[in-house]
C-alpha cells in the first residue's frame, strides 16, 4: 500500500472561509475540477477513484472538507501526479496560475429539475441560514482572535527577544545541520487541521507517522512559537528543501507546523488544541516558555489570564455552535439535491474518469 496522508486545504477561521488549495496543485500533470452544487455526488465520487488508486500502491492525499466531517474537498495522487477537486461556494479553485493540464467534470445535469423547482423556496431559505451561520461563526472566532492578542500580550511583555532570535538559529541549525541543495524549494502552503461541525480536528498524527525526527514546541500564546516555524520554513526553502507549511486553522497568519520530509524531520506547535506529547524513541519536546520567558508569569497574571481564556473559549464554543447548525442545514440543502439525482449518470461519469486517468498511465 503506498503513502496516505490527510489535511486541509481550507477553513474556517476567524479571518473567514481562507483556501490555501491552489498552492498543493502547483506540481501536477493532469487536474479535474468536479463543478457541481450540494448533493451531487463530488466527493463520493472522488472518494472512489481514490480507493481504486490505494489498492494499485499508489502515494495519495485527502484535502478534507472543514464544514463536513464526512466529506472531501479533495483527493491528489502523488505517484501519477493528477489531482480531482470540488470546486464550488466557497471552496473556488482558480486554475489560472497551475501547470496542469485543466479538464472540468460538469456533475448535476442528471438532475430531475421539477424536484428541484418544486422545493426552490426551502432551497433559498436554507441557503441563507447556512450562510448566516457561517457569518455568525466567523465573527465569534474574530471576537475570540482580539481576546487571543491579549492574550498573547501578557507573554510578549514578558518575553527576552534578544534570546529569542539566537534561540531560533539554534532550532534552525538542529534541523537543517548542513543541508544545502541547488534545487528550486517546492513549498506547499496547507492547514494541519480546522474547526468543524464535530469540533477541532487535526491530522498531525497522520502527517507525522512517517517522520522519523519529532520536534514538539511547547510554550504559550505569545511566545514566538509561529515566529519560529516561519524563520525555519524561509531558511529551509532558501536552502532548496521542499517545505511543507502548515497554517493555524484559527489564524490562517500564523503557522503550526514545519514539515521537511527529505529531511526525515518536522516542528509543531503542540499546545491545545493540538496538544500531544512524545510517543517515539526520537521526540523531543522544546519548551519555548521555558526557555524565552520571564520565570513567575503564569502565576503573576494568573486572574487576568484565567479572565482572557474563560471569555475567549466562550466565543470559540459559540463559534463552533455555528458550524453545527450549518451543517445540519446543509445536510437538508444536499437531500433536496440528491432526492432529484440520478446517481447511475455519476457511475458512468466516474468510469469515463477512470479510462481517462488510465490513459494518462500508459
Amino acid at each position: 500500500m503506498g503513502n496516505i496522508i490527510n489535511y486541509y486545504a481550507s477553513g474556517n477561521t476567524a479571518k473567514g472561509f481562507y483556501s490555501l488549495i491552489e498552492s498543493n496543485l502547483v506540481n501536477l500533470n493532469k487536474l479535474f475540477i468536479l463543478k457541481g452544487g450540494p448533493g451531487t455526488g463530488k466527493s463520493t465520487l472522488m472518494k472512489k477513484i481514490a480507493e481504486r488508486w490505494i489498492n494499485e500502491g499508489h502515494d495519495i492525499e485527502y484535502l478534507h472538507c472543514p464544514s463536513d466531517n464526512d466529506s472531501i474537498d479533495g483527493v491528489i495522487n502523488s505517484t501519477i501526479k493528477v489531482g480531482l477537486v470540488a470546486d464550488g461556494d466557497p471552496n473556488v479553485v482558480e486554475p489560472i496560475a497551475l501547470g496542469a493540464s485543466i479538464e472540468y467534470i460538469k456533475l448535476g445535469t442528471e438532475l430531475d429539475l421539477n424536484k428541484i423547482e418544486s422545493n426552490v423556496v426551502d432551497i433559498v431559505n436554507i441557503n441563507f441560514k447556512v450562510r448566516d451561520c457561517h457569518k455568525k461563526a466567523y465573527a465569534n472566532f474574530e471576537n475570540a482572535l482580539k481576546l487571543h492578542d491579549e492574550w498573547e500580550k501578557v507573554y510578549i511583555d514578558n518575553m527576552n527577544f534578544e534570546r529569542a532570535d539566537s534561540f531560533t538559529d539554534e532550532i534552525i541549525d538542529l534541523l537543517l545541520k548542513d543541508f544545502v541543495s541547488d534545487k528550486k524549494a517546492s513549498v506547499k502552503d496547507r492547514f494541519l487541521g480546522a474547526a468543524t461541525p464535530e469540533g477541532p480536528k487535526d491530522f498531525i498524527e497522520n502527517l507525522t507517522s512517517n517522520i522519523s525526527k519529532r520536534y514538539f514546541l511547547k510554550g504559550r500564546p505569545g511566545t514566538g512559537k509561529s515566529t519560529i516555524l516561519k524563520k525555519i520554513a524561509k531558511a529551509a526553502s532558501d536552502r532548496g528543501a521542499d517545505v511543507e507549511v502548515y497554517h493555524c486553522g484559527f489564524d490562517p497568519d500564523s503557522l503550526d507546523m514545519i514539515i521537511l520530509r527529505e529531511l526525515d524531520v518536522c516542528i509543531f506547535d503542540s499546545t491545545s488544541p493540538h496538544e500531544y506529547f512524545p510517543t517515539k524513541d526520537n521526540d523531543e519536546i522544546i519548551d519555548v516558555y521555558k526557555e524565552l520567558v520571564v520565570q513567575g508569569t503564569d502565576e503573576k497574571y494568573k486572574k487576568k489570564l484565567d479572565k482572557i481564556i474563560l471569555r475567549y473559549k466562550g466565543y470559540m464554543t459559540e463559534a463552533n455552535n455555528f458550524l453545527k447548525e450549518a451543517k445540519e442545514l446543509n445536510d437538508r440543502f444536499e437531500a433536496i439535491y440528491s432526492d432529484a439525482m440520478d446517481f447511475s449518470k455519476i457511475d458512468e461519469i466516474r468510469n469515463d474518469l477512470i479510462m481517462k486517468i488510465s490513459n494518462l498511465e500508459e
